[in-house]
């Protein structure tokens, strides 16, 4: 996921929860929970041993072949390797805002804050429960703009991009 944060603003006011341009009626709204996206560490490890045992032999391979120029070369893309699976294990997990409408499930807003999201639930539960009550806003100062990939089967069905806020919009790739 190309990771860059923002400020969402949700508001909860007349019986209706506003994420940013995005209307929820209060109403319509059965489900209020959230999803935990995060890194899966043992993939990120296997798929870094594969590369790294890859790289080690073709650079013995072309250290006896080429020489030592070689070896630099192996040594600098072992390197590379080694940051991109610290990048990788290092990322924060992502908490969304999950509501279900007639439904229809949607994540609403992405945040790296757990608190963030968990206040907004509940906020937005205790306006369901009181829709008369005094009109409330959030500021998400945490959110997460970026693409999100769905997958089914062994076939992929293209990207999907996400901003954030409101649900996902498919896109070819």
């Amino acid at each position: 996921m190309a990771e860059r944060n923002t400020t969402v603003q949700v508001r909860v006011q007349e019986g209706v929860l506003w994420v940013d341009g995005e209307a929820y009626p209060l109403r319509n709204i059965s489900h209020v929970g959230q999803r935990v996206l995060t890194v899966n560490k043992g993939a990120a490890w296997r798929q870094f041993i594969k590369r790294a045992l890859a790289c080690l032999v073709l650079g013995a391979i072309a250290v006896a072949i080429v020489g030592d120029i070689a070896g630099v070369v192996a040594l600098a893309v072992l390197g590379l390797l080694i940051w991109q699976l610290v990048r990788v294990i290092s990322r924060p997990p992502v908490y969304g805002l999950v509501l279900n409408t007639s439904g229809i499930q949607r994540e609403a807003v992405w945040s790296l804050d757990h608190k963030e999201i968990e206040n907004l639930i509940f906020e937005i539960t205790k306006a369901i429960g009181r829709p008369d009550a005094a009109p409330v806003t959030i500021n998400i100062k945490e959110a997460v703009m970026g693409n999100q990939i769905k997958q089914y089967g062994a076939g992929s069905i293209g990207h999907a991009e996400h901003s954030g806020i409101g649900d996902i919009r498919g896109g070819g790739r």
